[in-house]
């Protein structure tokens, strides 16, 4: 498979911690490639030096082949890479239709305003179909409940259409109705040929879904390869499955 996203020798350090060293991994397009390890082993800063919410001491990120030089959030969305965070981002003011539209890469002035046009509201709504929102789509998004909120970024970050989407822990802590029916956007959203990287904790998610599976320790990549590969790895046993 072709990589859509490349990353090599990507580093950060905080000060005296080096959160990410030299870490290098591939995502092959049209796969849903998993990010995992123990708390603090730098996924999440690899997520932030991928999508330009902090900047890289050292290494390069190439996006379908293209090196990208000074990553910048909307210039990634434009170019077709976009993300979701741990704690869902969303505009507790505005209703579900006005966050997704707000989403698209506007002048900031048109995504302030409350007006949706005919061809953003269709979009926004068939999205919200399919994540089992539409009979929200006109309350606002601070109604919803913490897992309704994670679906409804999710359903956000897809607007505009991209080719790769970063899915920061897109399970945590929401209940197994709402695993389920996030694993099954995922698959399905794959199957159409969207291109997904996935930090998550839940291994046996991780495991059914995901492949490849790149593992981070103390910044550092520790294995990369198949599920199964990687699920027997003494390596990864010692440092995250815990044998």
């Amino acid at each position: 498979m072709t990589a859509l996203l490349e990353v090599e020798g990507l580093t950060k350090r905080f000060g005296g911690v080096t959160a990410v060293d030299a870490c290098s991994f591939a995502v092959p397009e049209g796969s849903v490639t998993a990010l995992v390890g123990p708390n603090g082993s730098g996924k999440t800063t690899a997520f932030n030096l991928i999508t330009g919410y902090a900047r890289p001491d050292a290494g390069a990120v190439r996006f379908a082949g293209v090196p990208v030089r000074r990553p910048e959030p909307a210039r990634l969305a434009r170019r077709g890479l976009t993300r979701t965070f741990q704690q869902a981002r969303i505009f507790a003011d505005l209703t579900l239709v006005q966050n997704l539209v707000a989403a698209l890469q506007q002048p900031w002035r048109a995504a302030l305003r409350r007006a949706v046009r005919g061809h953003e509201r269709a979009r926004a709504l068939e999205l919200l179909e399919e994540f089992g929102l539409a009979r929200l789509a006109h309350d606002r998004a601070g109604s919803l409940s913490y897992g309704q909120k994670k679906l409804l970024e999710f359903a956000t970050v897809l607007m505009s259409e991209p080719r790769l989407v970063l899915l920061d822990e897109p399970t945590a802590g929401v209940n197994p109705v709402l695993v389920e029916q996030i694993e099954q956007r995922v698959r399905e959203l794959n199957h159409r040929g969207l291109t997904f990287l996935v930090v998550e904790h839940n291994m046996n998610l991780v495991m059914r879904l995901c492949d490849p599976v790149v593992v981070l320790d103390h910044g550092t990549k520790l294995a990369e390869g198949p599920p199964d590969e990687v699920r027997n790895d003494p390596r990864v046993l010692d440092a995250y499955l815990g044998g």
